[in-house]
This record gives C-alpha cells, structure tokens and sequence, in this order.
C-alpha cells in the first residue's frame, strides 16, 4: 500500500499546527470536495457548528464546483445551489475532532485554531456488481475520500 503524505507543504512552526488524516472514507468524493471548499479558513468551532447544522439540514452547503441538476436552497449567502451532504459532513467532523484533540494533546489553545488547510482526494473505487436478466450485470462501485486537515493556532 503507497504511503500518502500531506498535501500541504508550507513551512510552519510544528509547535502551531496540529494535523489529522483519514484514509478510505466511504463517502462521496464530490460532495467532500464542496464540504471542505465551505469551512477551508474557518476558526474550529464555527466549522463544527456548520458541520452539525448540516447534518441536522438546518444549513445547506454551497455546491460551485459539482451543481449541474442541483436545486437552490433559501437562506443560503453568496451562492445558489445547495446540498445537505449529511454523511460526508459527518465522517469530517469526526477528522476535524481528531485534529482538535491532537491539538489539544500538543498544549494548544484549543479556542484560538482556525483551519489552515482541508482537502479531499478520491480514494480507491471498491468493485461491485448488480445481478440482471438473462445472466447480466451491472456495476455497483463504492467510490472512496481521503480527507487531510491541519489545524493552525492563531495570534
């Protein structure tokens, strides 16, 4: 198995940053590329409170990228479409908490971190296959995510 490494490369004080990855996510790829665009910059506890409303569809996220089809939702700023990915909000806040308590493991003031990057990237496809008439079949794949997040504390 290939050993993945962060993609985030700059140059920081490792005593100010807290990092946590999850590897084969069985979520969508899609929906957690728009999931991370919405809370990239965001201080923690925002982004946990955004994530939780999420799921609870009191929030919609803003769908710029992967739209085509995708219905408009009231009440949403600076953007249209939407979607309550519930799932994949769910699957990254359970990684954005791992990174909080990472942080919190290192001495970091946990109220002062912010997100100072978040990524996902399309995981393994897991095979699978729907039996059909006359000794057919169809696909059925389960895609998967990588989802990266480093934590910084701020000034």
């Amino acid at each position: 198995m290939a050993k993945n490494g962060y993609a985030y490369n700059k140059e920081v004080d490792e005593a100010k940053t807290a990092r946590a990855m999850a590897k084969s996510l069985k979520i969508s790829p899609k929906h957690s590329v728009e999931i991370c665009n919405a809370i990239r910059g965001m201080e923690v506890s925002k982004a946990k409170t955004y994530l939780e409303d999420v799921m609870e569809m009191k929030k919609s996220v803003p769908f710029k990228r992967h739209n085509k089809g995708v219905g408009h939702r009231k009440g949403q700023e600076g953007w249209a479409s939407g979607r309550y990915p519930v799932k994949a909000a769910e699957q990254i806040l359970k990684v954005l908490e791992n990174a909080e308590a990472n942080a919190e493991y290192k001495g970091m003031d946990t109220e002062k971190l912010f997100i100072e990057h978040i990524s996902s990237h399309r995981g393994i496809v897991i095979r699978g296959y729907i039996p059909r008439a006359f000794g057919r079949m169809t696909p059925f794949n389960t895609p998967t995510t990588h989802i990266q997040i480093v934590l910084q504390e701020a000034n």
